[in-house]
């Protein structure tokens, strides 16, 4: 049986070895390890397992739902799976031809209104404010067959970012962590919640937060890579070895929030900063050293870990940082 690398396969599939490794998390994909071999490996079994899983992760099928199709063999479940997915995207393709219409008729009003030098006014004209109120217009039909251009074009629209933030970080004392070395972002995140819950961190400083980034990022040629988190502390407090106290300088950024697990959305946030016609992208003079000054914040990560990471507590998300300059 063939047996390929973490490395191997998060080269083969387009997929990061964090991905991976946050999919074995949680239960949707299992790894081997070979004897007198530090790294994990996988049979074609659960290649073929992950190849499933990037399908139904391109068809917007959530991680939940992905694990109940895997392990649940029967067509009626994955039926219903399916139905619940159609009948979201049906609202949203109604909600997008709606604006879509809206907008054809505000142009079919203003070329109207061109040679009379009138304005126009939304709220007077009601043929646009009855069409804005209908949510439920009859839908879009599709051709059934598609060309890759179009497939690609479709692929491009639900790529683009509509909701990024520009937020400024402002200067700030943090305490650091760095470790290299198999699963890194566990080993900062244990070592992050201990200095936390001893320190009383949370009580200290409630407005406390997390943030983290490669260091350095993965490669092909290396299996094992880099993460460092820095939590913001009060200006004047020591923190226990192995942390380090740093001096973060702030900055602008272009935020946008994702769950935990959607990593591959960083492209899109690179792509809508590299296309932007107001902001560019700023990164550091370090480059893929410190993830080119990227930063992940964990959202409610400071306080989750001070209650002790209840079961019921708030889900993984985070809000992706792009460092950015005015044009």
């Amino acid at each position: 049986m063939v047996m390929m690398t973490i490395s191997e396969v998060s080269r083969t599939f387009n997929v990061t070895t964090r991905m991976l490794r946050y999919y074995e998390q949680i239960g949707l994909l299992s790894s081997l390890r070979k004897e007198d071999y530090a790294y994990r490996v996988y049979d074609e079994i659960a290649v073929r397992r992950l190849q499933q899983i990037i399908i139904l992760r391109k068809l917007r099928i959530p991680l939940k739902q992905i694990a109940v199709i895997l392990e649940d063999a029967r067509q009626a479940s994955i039926i219903r799976i399916f139905e619940e997915n159609i009948k979201e995207l049906d609202n949203e393709i109604v909600a997008l031809s709606t604006i879509r219409d809206i907008l054809r008729m505000c142009i079919l009003r203003l070329n109207n209104k061109v040679q009379k030098s009138v304005k126009l006014d939304l709220l007077q004209d009601e043929d646009i404010l009855k069409i804005a109120d209908a949510l439920n217009l009859s839908r879009i039909n599709f051709k059934e067959e598609y060309s890759m251009e179009e497939m690609k074009k479709v692929n491009d629209a639900l790529g683009k970012l509509k909701n990024v933030r520009l937020v400024l970080l402002p200067p700030c004392t943090v305490a650091s962590y760095h470790y290299i070395g198999e699963n890194p972002e566990e080993t900062v995140g244990a070592q992050m919640d201990k200095f936390i819950r001893e320190s009383k961190l949370y009580e200290l400083k409630p407005d406390a937060r997390m943030f983290g980034f490669n260091h350095p990022n993965p490669t092909s040629e290396k299996p094992h890579y880099g993460y460092e988190t820095w939590v913001t502390i009060p200006v004047d407090m020591e923190v226990p070895v192995p942390l380090k106290k740093k001096h973060f300088e702030g900055g602008l950024y272009a935020a946008h929030t994702i769950k935990f697990g959607d990593f591959h959305e960083w492209q899109y946030l690179y792509n809508w900063a590299e296309n932007n016609e107001k902001y560019a992208p700023n990164f550091s003079e370090l480059g893929e050293e410190i993830m080119s000054g990227c930063l992940e914040e964990h959202l409610n990560w400071v306080y989750a870990s001070h209650t002790g990471w209840p079961n019921d507590g708030i889900d993984g998300m985070l809000d992706l940082l792009l460092p950015v300059k005015v044009k």
